[in-house]
């Protein structure tokens, strides 16, 4: 036991030094939380903690938004969930001025996004068979091929047959927006971490369009975002 009890410990403090070295920043909407910068991404220290800790061969699948939509869905979503927390305690909501000045700075959920985005898009190019990047746009734009994309990945492709008898449709509609955002759970059910506020899991539900940015943002913010994120990932050939 003892043994063991100093293993534990010494991993613990190797953890407590990586961390001690690792860039960070802290999200708008939540000042409990810091997001580190390891190995190419930007994590929550709750989830850093398994990243350095276990080394397993997951896959990850990730998608990636129009930042300029990112910035709109997020803004909304805090919005209504009134969880902006400042030093404890709960702040008003931000305007869409303050919103999108904090995340051309980088100050938003899981670190800043240009960042965020650019470490899974090297990944996946480094990693194809260990991270599938996916871009929103193209969900709603193919569906259908996205979805036989995700099950390639998965190493769980349709079949001929399969696809002949129509499964890949059903899928697409068993997670489709109207269907999920019409079950109970995602109608009366609540969300959160530990010591958290719980969200309604409605809340996570708005409307599932592409463009709704240029409802919210004037065309001033929408050519600056633009030029962001040119600078930021055009050199990755990585565009929205």
């Amino acid at each position: 036991m003892a043994g063991n009890m100093t293993s534990v410990t010494s991993v613990l403090g190797d953890y407590e030094e990586v961390m001690s070295t690792l860039p960070k920043v802290k999200a708008w909407e939540g000042g409990d939380f810091d997001y580190y910068h390891y190995q190419g991404f930007w994590h929550i220290n709750l989830f850093l903690k398994d990243s350095i800790l276990k080394n397993s061969g997951i896959r990850i699948v990730y998608i990636a938004r129009n930042p300029k939509n990112v910035l709109v869905s997020l803004w909304k979503f805090t919005q209504k969930s009134g969880q902006q927390i400042s030093n404890g305690q709960l702040a008003p909501p931000l305007s869409i001025e303050e919103a999108f000045e904090s995340f051309c700075k980088g100050e938003s959920t899981s670190g800043p996004f240009w960042d965020h985005v650019l470490g899974y898009w090297e990944a996946s190019k480094e990693n194809p068979d260990t991270v599938l990047f996916l871009k929103y746009e193209d969900l709603k734009e193919d569906t259908e091929g996205c979805v036989k994309r995700l099950a390639e990945f998965m190493h769980l492709p349709f079949s001929i047959e399969e696809e002949r008898q129509g499964v890949v449709q059903e899928v697409v509609n068993l997670c489709s927006f109207e269907n999920l955002s019409n079950l109970e759970v995602n109608k009366s059910g609540t969300f959160g971490l530990t010591n958290h506020p719980q969200v309604d899991n409605n809340l996570f539900f708005r409307k599932g369009k592409v463009g709704d940015s240029s409802n919210y943002l004037t065309p001033e913010m929408l050519q600056h975002l633009d030029i962001i994120t040119e600078h930021m990932l055009g050199s990755a050939s990585l565009k929205f």
